[in-house]
């Protein structure tokens, strides 16, 4: 349930993403690079490419919610995703080549959050899931 939930959750911010008025500056909407200034909820840097990814991970969510592994992979695993997307985002120039998703400080700072709360559902819910279920 707790993996169906965080994938729907992405799925959300990705169509969110997509949504002039939730994302601020929506004319500056590019593909991808860090010349998109367009602000989900006037605070998170998006572009095309960071919606499609939020709408990935969120069917990714969806699909592996079907089995107890699948949802504890997807939160565990996702949630180390998260925290080396944080890293990454720490350690490259918000005005760089480099910042290809883009991402800004609220967007570095969300990832961390996100990365922690992933991975501390999957471990508490998943042994406990694990431990009563078929490994399947």
């Amino acid at each position: 349930m707790a993996a169906m939930v965080v994938g729907v959750v992405f799925l959300l911010v990705g169509i969110a993403g997509f949504i002039p008025g939730l994302t601020t500056n929506y004319d500056t909407l590019q593909f991808a690079g860090h010349h998109s200034e367009a602000l989900l909820l006037g605070l998170f840097q998006v572009s095309i490419l960071h919606n499609l990814v939020h709408l990935a991970f969120g069917v990714a969510g969806l699909a592996l919610a079907r089995t107890v592994r699948g949802a504890y992979l997807y939160l565990v695993v996702g949630g180390v995703v998260y925290l080396l997307l944080w890293l990454y985002g720490l350690l490259i120039g918000h005005d760089s080549a480099a910042n290809f998703v883009p991402l800004n400080n609220a967007d570095n700072w969300l990832h961390l959050l996100l990365a922690v709360g992933m991975i501390g559902l999957g471990l508490a819910l998943g042994k406990r899931s694990l431990a009563g279920h078929d490994r399947t």
